[in-house]
This record gives C-alpha cells, sequence and structure tokens, in this order.
C-alpha cells in the first residue's frame, strides 16, 4: 500500500492528514497559530512563523505515524488565499504576509486600479470586480506604502505556492489563485495579462501557471531533512484552501455548491462556463474546465471564537447554552462584520452589531444570535449567487462547524437541505486528493467513492423557518440603516490607530 499527505494553513490553524489512495484517513494532525492584526483592517501572517513552521512540525508528526514499509507516493499542499508575499531574490520574505480579503488596507488602491482599467474589462477579463479579496490592489499598496520592501521584492508567494517552492524550489501558482489575482489574470485565456501585470508592479518575475493537482516537482534533499518526509516524493502544486475543501467534499460538479465552515464562512459554486461577478468573485475552478462563482464572509468562526475568550466559557458550554434558546434568540439579531464584511456587500468599513439587547439576555443568547447572524448572511450570499447567475443544485458543508448546531441553523434560515459527507475535516483531506490524482492513483470523479455523503441535513420550515424569515427582513434593513454610523466609527478607529504612539 502506498500513503499521501496533505497538509493546509488556515487562518487560525493549519491542518493535517496521511491517507491510502482510496481515501482512507490514517491520521491527522492540527497546530494552531497566531494571526496578527497591527492596526485595524490589516491582518497578516509571519509566513516563517507560520506557515512553514506548522508544515514542517505537521509533516514530521504524520510522518513518524506512517505505517512501517508503506511509501508515501505523493504530497498536496493548501493555504489560505489569495494573499501576498513578498521575497528578495534569495526567497527570503521580506515583510508578514498579507491575508486574502479579510485585510482591507488597500481600499485606495481598489478604488485607483478599477479607474485605471475600467470596471467593465476587468470583469470581462478577470470575472470579478476589484475588492480587499484581489491581490493586485494588495501590490499597488505595497509599491505605493513600503517603496523600501517594494523595491527589493523578485517574486511573491501565496501560503500554497510558498510551500511547494519549500518542498521543491520550483516557482509556481495553480491556476485558481491566479484567477483571485485581479486584474492580473485572464479567466478566459488562463495567462497572465502582462501589460496589466507591468503597470501594477513593474519588475516583479511572475510564476510559471499550473492546474492544483499538476506534479511540479519533487521535494528536495534539504526539504527531506527538515520535514521528514522522503526526498524525491512528488508535490503537487495545490491551491487555496476553500477550493480544497471543495474538492474534498465533491463539490466539484456543475450545480455543486461547497458550505465552509470555519474562521471565515465561504461558499463556492461550480460552473460549467466563467459568469462575471459584481456581487461575487467569478474564479477558475480546481480543475480543468471548470469555473466557479464564490463569496466569502469575513468572519464567522471568528466571532464565535471572540466570545469564547470574551466570555472564558469553552465551546462546549457555549453551544448547549445556545441550543436551550429558542430560534430568533429572543429578539436579538447580529450583524456579523466584525472585520468588515466581504461578499455580498463588500465594505471594508462595515462593523459588527447586536441589536434588541436587553438585561435579561445572557451569552448563550448572544452565542446564538452570532449563528444565526452568519447563518443570515449565507443566505445573503445564496441570494446573490442566484442573482449572478449562479447554478446551486446540491448544497455539502465542510469545516470545523459541519456537524454541529450551526449546521441546523443555517438549513433553517436557507431553507435548503445540506448534504454531509463522511470526512468533513476539510482542506487537507483534499489536498491528499489532489496528489491522489496528480499521481495518477484517482480521477477526478473518485471523489464520491473516496468521501461518500453519511448524512444530510432538512430544514425546519415552520416553526424555526417562519421566525426566521421575519428576521432576515430585518437583518437585510439592519446594515443600510447603520452604514453610516459604522463608517464614522471606522474612521475613528483607523484615526485612533494611526495617531502618534498608538499601538
Amino acid at each position: 500500500m502506498t500513503l499521501l499527505l496533505g497538509i493546509d494553513i488556515g487562518t487560525s490553524s493549519s491542518k493535517g492528514v496521511l491517507t491510502r489512495p482510496d481515501g482512507q484517513l490514517l491520521a491527522q494532525a492540527v497546530r494552531e497559530h497566531r494571526t496578527d492584526t497591527p492596526r485595524p483592517g490589516w491582518v497578516e501572517h509571519d509566513a516563517e512563523a507560520v506557515w512553514w513552521h506548522d508544515f514542517r512540525e505537521l509533516a514530521t508528526e504524520l510522518m513518524a505515524s506512517a505505517p512501517d514499509g508503506e511509501p508515501l507516493a505523493g504530497v498536496g499542499v493548501s493555504g489560505i488565499g489569495p494573499c501576498l508575499l513578498p521575497v528578495d531574490a534569495g526567497h527570503v520574505p521580506l515583510r508578514p504576509a498579507i491575508l486574502y480579503g479579510v485585510d482591507t488596507r488597500a481600499g485606495e488602491q481598489v478604488a485607483a486600479q478599477t479607474r485605471r482599467f475600467g470596471e467593465a474589462e476587468i470583469l470581462r477579463r478577470g470575472g470579478s470586480a476589484l475588492s480587499s479579496q484581489a491581490v493586485g490592489p494588495k501590490l499597488g499598496w505595497l509599491r505605493e506604502r513600503e517603496p523600501e520592501v517594494y523595491g527589493r521584492t523578485r517574486r511573491w508567494f501565496m501560503a500554497s505556492s510558498f510551500l511547494a517552492h519549500r518542498l521543491t524550489g520550483e516557482y509556481v501558482l495553480d491556476h485558481h489563485s491566479a484567477s483571485q489575482c485581479d486584474p492580473l489574470y485572464d479567466l478566459r485565456e488562463h495567462r497572465w495579462i502582462e501589460e496589466w501585470c507591468e503597470e501594477v508592479a513593474p519588475g516583479l518575475e511572475w510564476p510559471r501557471l499550473v492546474w492544483p493537482s499538476d506534479v511540479v516537482g519533487e521535494v528536495t534533499a534539504e526539504a527531506a531533512a527538515l520535514t521528514g518526509i522522503p526526498a524525491g516524493t512528488p508535490v503537487v502544486a495545490g491551491t487555496v484552501d476553500a477550493w480544497a475543501e471543495a474538492t474534498a467534499v465533491g463539490a466539484t460538479g456543475p450545480g455543486d455548491l461547497m458550505l465552509m465552515y470555519g474562521t471565515t464562512m465561504f461558499l463556492v459554486n461550480v460552473l460549467r462556463e466563467p459568469v462575471p461577478g459584481r456581487a461575487l468573485w467569478g474564479t477558475a475552478g480546481a480543475f480543468e474546465g471548470t469555473y466557479c462563482l464564490a463569496g466569502g464572509m469575513a468572519t464567522s468562526g471568528a466571532v464565535t471564537g471572540w466570545l469564547r475568550d470574551l466570555t472564558g466559557a469553552s465551546y462546549e458550554t457555549l453551544v448547549e447554552e445556545a441550543a436551550r434558546i429558542p430560534a430568533g434568540s429572543e429578539g436579538l439579531l447580529m450583524l456579523p462584520y466584525f472585520a468588515g464584511e466581504r461578499t455580498p456587500i463588500s465594505d471594508p468599513d462595515a462593523r459588527g452589531l447586536v441589536h434588541g439587547l436587553t438585561l435579561r439576555h445572557g451569552r448563550g443568547h448572544l452565542y446564538r444570535a452570532a449563528l444565526e447572524g452568519t447563518a443570515f448572511g449565507v443566505r445573503h450570499n445564496l441570494a446573490a449567487l442566484a442573482g449572478s447567475g449562479g447554478d446551486v443544485r446540491r448544497l455539502v458543508a465542510v469545516g470545523g462547524g459541519a456537524r454541529s448546531l450551526w449546521t441546523r441553523i443555517v438549513s433553517d434560515v436557507t431553507g435548503r437541505v445540506q448534504e454531509v459527507p463522511r470526512h468533513t475535516v476539510g482542506a487537507a483531506y483534499g489536498d491528499t486528493f489532489l496528489a491522489a490524482v496528480g499521481t495518477g492513483l484517482a480521477a477526478p470523479g473518485d471523489i464520491a467513492e473516496w468521501n461518500p455523503v453519511e448524512s444530510v441535513v432538512e430544514p425546519d420550515t415552520t416553526g424555526a423557518g417562519r421566525i426566521y424569515e421575519e428576521l432576515y427582513a430585518h437583518y437585510l434593513g439592519l446594515y443600510p440603516a447603520t452604514r453610516d454610523t459604522a463608517h464614522a466609527l471606522a474612521a475613528r478607529q483607523h484615526a485612533d490607530t494611526e495617531r502618534p504612539g498608538a499601538p
């Protein structure tokens, strides 16, 4: 028998798994890590201390648990994205990595690049309007705001491409990740838009484009000594974590939608043809010949984690208390915009709000309101998908919250059935499948046998469903009613942070 290794770098933790070529899960490991927020709107990772450190620890632990005498057939990697990690000529990181759409520092560059290239042309060529999610504005911010760092920058990485480089020495990026580098990638022609790349980020070398399951190289002797992975093991390119997760649960065919329950909530709808998205992101799929419309909330699990830390209660206690509270949290409504919001409102200066608080409400009410608020956000994104040309016929849940009260609430709020597969460990499991495909041990369609559906969550369309129908209307009205105040408070937060002597 042979083995496959998959490792994913997430926002607040990294996960690794060891499987066989038929999908049997042999071992898994987790490392929690720090995510830095040095200023409002800034979200960063130290690539050495988080990405490479976690990978080395997870690989070492999992390889030590491998059955004796069974060779490793391939390695798959994935990570948060799209991100921007600038490196010098020796591939040494020059600053912490600027993370995906939760990092909203490049708002001025979003506006400037939209004016320069034109929203209609950006949509036509790249499939997405510019937002905090896009890499092009992040590169523009680096060039304008940190010119000394930019002057030393020769190449740049995302989490998955950084790991692939550390393992093989190759400088590559998968087509899906590249398709989130708006306005720099042509979605229909699957290539860099060279003239725009040179204008936005002159002088940089651009990575060779491959597909996530393509073998890009072999583990070097140096990487083998640091990770415990045998030298010569094939490594596939990998991709952004959400697309690896979609692969893990078989959300890979037209009409499929993956709903990822994690630190942020993410939705990926697979399509046959590219569909430009103004409120959403039009991207390449994980496999050649597929496209996606995707949406992402800036926070979800991050809000529940904030409540856990704030109250000092465990997740188990908070869930137990929330489960005893009726649908609607006895008159509480939360906007989960604690880090701004990505889709569908694309407002980095949106702010979190809990409305309806009274002295009788407790931490269980707040926790349930957080779950319900993120569920309303999911419904808002599903409505945006329907209005943008999406095709949602099947909804599959994945991630840490996929077997919980949270899943039940999302089905009740949306009125949609969710399928829950056997394994919901996440992107790392998808990484091993991509490695199996790349090394010829599996075909893309084999994921249904790797990870079959084990249960479904049916919505309550009467009691809870009726309550949520009324509250959803209030949810939609709450943001426009409070937007001006939220923006004024966000401006004060930015000013307070940027004043001399601020931390």
